[in-house]
């Protein structure tokens, strides 16, 4: 059903894809939530150990804005790159051509337009960068909330 994927997937239902994963990628141990869309008509790329909240929409394709064009039914692709480690939260929209970098985290809700680097937390709509990824994460796993981890 995929192009490629790793060991140590899971997939919750349902899950839609306009080429039924035809075009999609998948590294070792992802884990996606359910309701999980992927418009493949281009490729997507998905690095190890990401995971994928409830309600993703991951597109490669898109209309142009020039209105003649649509109306004979032009459509483009631009592959979409995921790469290791990234957690992507509910709800979250990333529009073709878009690349995030390892580790980093997409916050609920966000409409991600453009490239995010790695080791960064970035939400909104538009998504954007709102801090790097630091030792206050080695202490806090939320908010206020501390690990116990390292005690």
């Amino acid at each position: 059903m995929f192009a490629q994927i790793g060991e140590g997937c899971h997939i919750e239902t349902p899950f839609h894809a306009n080429w039924g994963g035809k075009h999609v990628h998948f590294g070792n141990g992802i884990y996606c939530n359910s309701n999980l869309t992927l418009v493949d008509d281009g490729d997507i790329y998905i690095g190890d150990q990401c995971m994928i909240a409830p309600n993703v929409v991951i597109a490669t394709a898109g209309h142009p804005i020039l209105p003649i064009l649509r109306e004979h039914h032009y459509v483009y692709t631009c592959d979409v790159n995921i790469d290791r480690n990234v957690w992507i939260g509910s709800g979250v929209q990333i529009l073709p051509g878009v690349h995030i970098g390892e580790n980093s985290v997409i916050g609920a809700g966000s409409v991600v337009t453009h490239d995010i680097p790695a080791n960064v937390v970035a939400y909104g709509v538009p998504c954007k960068v709102i801090r790097e990824i630091g030792e206050k994460d080695r202490i806090y796993y939320m908010k206020n909330k501390k690990l116990d981890v390292w005690e």
